[in-house]
């Protein structure tokens, strides 16, 4: 977990755990060739929590179109965050939506990066 947080400091660390246990048998080439890439890629929990809060001015489901949820922007955005309700869950739960899209992407680009 040391050469994920030497790399990638700004991850937290269920995130660098995750991670971790992704890359355990590449060499520390690939594991930095693959954080560059996934760096790129991966969302912040702030920014998921900032996009957030704009639904509460009146324009909601950003941060469920960043982590590619286009269905449920769709849904945010035409209901007002079905009526806030969902907005308020989303802010409460902004590290697990947001953790579970970059685990996502981490495992599609690992399958990439063979």
């Amino acid at each position: 977990m040391e050469r994920i947080y030497k790399l990638m400091p700004e991850v937290e660390m269920e995130e660098a755990y995750y991670l971790d246990n992704l890359l355990k048998d590449k060499t520390d080439q690939q594991v930095k060739d693959f954080l560059m890439v996934y760096r790129a890629r991966r969302r912040d929990p702030q920014i998921t929590l900032l996009t957030a809060l704009i639904g509460f001015l009146g324009i909601s489901g950003i941060h469920r179109f960043l982590l590619n949820q286009i269905g449920m922007g769709i849904l945010y955005l035409l209901t007002m965050g079905l009526c806030f309700i969902g907005t308020i869950v989303d802010l409460v739960n902004h590290r697990n939506l947001t953790l579970e899209y970059n685990q996502k992407m981490a495992n599609n680009l690992k399958l990439m990066m063979r």
